[in-house]
C-alpha cells in the first residue's frame, strides 16, 4: 500500500534528487554554494578570470562584500545580489544568475551597479570623485528577446562609447551578458577555461559523471562541492526547497509568457474578424481554434 503520509511535492523531490548527481547552478542555493560562499571562492575567481581571458589583469583574491544594499532614505528600495564582491584593487564583481526573462531586466542591472559606484564615495570627507572599477556580470537563463544578438552570440560586454567614433568613454562601468541556452558546445569541442565552464554551467545538474575534458584541478574542487550526496541534510532540504522554487518560478513565468501571447492573439483576431476576414484565414494567422474565434 502506498505511503499516504508522502506528498506529491515529496514523491517529486524524491525522484529528482535521485536522478541529479549535481546540484542545478541555476537554482539560488546551488549558484550561491559555489559562487557565493568564503571556501568556495577560488571557484568564483576561476569563473571571472576565464570570463575576462585576462585580458585587463588577472584576479588573484577577493573579498566578498554585503549582499544586501539599501538606498539613502527612507521608503527607498533595496538590492539584493547573488554575489557581491571587491578585488584587491578595489574593483567591484556584482555576478547574478537570471532565471528567467524580466521585462525591465536591463534597467534593473543599470540600477543594481549603482550601488556598487555610490558606496565608493566616502561620507564626511573631501573626495576627489575617483571611482574604481564596477563589473556587473550576469549568467541568463534567457535570451535577450527580438533576436537582439545572432544566435551563435552567447557573450556580450557592454562598455558606455561615444556612438560617433565607438571608442570607449569610460572604461571603468562594464556589463557581461551570458545567454546560456545559445551555448551548444559538445564535450570534445572545449578548449579554453571559458567554454568549459560555460559548459559546466549549462550542463551540470544533468551530468552522471565528470567529462575527461573537465581534469583542470579547479573543476576537482568544483565537482567535490556540487555532488549533493555529500551535502548534509540541512543542505539537502535547502537545496530541495530551492529547486520547488526554481521550477515554481519558470512555471509561472512561461504561463505568464503562454497567457500575454494568447491575449495578442485574441486581439489581432478581434480586428480581422471585424474587418470581415474568414474564420479559417483568422485561425492560420493567429493559431487560435475556430471555437475561440467564434467566441469572440
Amino acid at each position: 500500500m502506498a505511503d499516504d503520509s508522502k506528498s506529491k511535492d515529496g514523491f517529486i523531490d524524491e525522484i529528482l534528487m535521485e536522478r541529479e548527481r549535481y546540484i542545478n547552478p541555476y537554482t539560488d542555493f546551488g549558484f550561491k554554494k559555489l559562487f557565493g560562499t568564503e571556501m568556495n571562492k577560488d571557484l568564483l575567481i576561476s569563473f571571472l578570470n576565464a570570463l575576462f581571458n585576462n585580458d585587463e589583469k588577472e584576479i588573484e583574491d577577493v573579498q566578498y562584500l554585503n549582499s544586501e544594499h539599501l538606498g539613502d532614505g527612507y521608503g527607498d528600495r533595496r538590492a539584493v545580489f547573488d554575489v557581491y564582491c571587491k578585488t584587491k584593487d578595489g574593483g567591484r564583481f556584482i555576478v547574478e544568475m537570471q532565471k528567467a526573462e524580466q521585462t525591465y531586466f536591463k534597467n534593473r542591472s543599470l540600477y543594481y551597479s549603482t550601488f556598487a559606484i555610490r558606496e565608493q564615495a566616502p561620507k564626511g570627507k573631501d573626495w576627489d570623485y575617483h571611482l574604481e572599477d564596477v563589473y556587473t556580470v550576469g549568467v541568463l537563463n534567457f535570451k535577450f528577446p527580438g533576436d537582439e544578438y545572432p544566435a551563435d552570440s552567447y557573450r556580450h560586454e557592454i562598455k558606455l562609447k561615444d556612438v560617433e567614433d565607438n571608442h570607449v568613454f569610460y572604461p571603468k562601468l562594464t556589463f557581461v551578458y551570458l545567454e546560456m541556452p545559445k551555448f551548444n558546445m559538445a564535450e570534445d569541442e572545449l578548449v579554453t577555461m571559458f567554454d568549459k565552464w560555460m559548459f559546466v554551467l549549462r550542463n551540470l545538474s544533468r551530468l552522471l559523471n565528470r567529462p575527461k575534458a573537465l581534469q583542470d584541478r579547479i573543476f576537482d574542487r568544483l565537482f567535490e562541492q556540487a555532488e549533493i550526496a555529500k551535502y548534509s541534510p540541512e543542505e539537502r532540504r535547502e537545496y530541495e526547497v530551492s529547486v520547488k522554487n526554481y521550477w515554481d518560478y519558470n512555471s509561472t513565468m512561461k504561463t505568464a509568457a503562454t497567457n500575454a501571447s494568447n491575449e495578442r492573439a485574441k486581439k489581432i483576431a478581434r480586428r480581422m474578424k471585424a474587418r470581415g476576414d474568414s474564420v479559417e484565414d483568422i485561425a492560420e494567422m493567429t493559431d487560435l481554434s475556430v471555437e475561440e474565434i467564434e467566441g469572440l
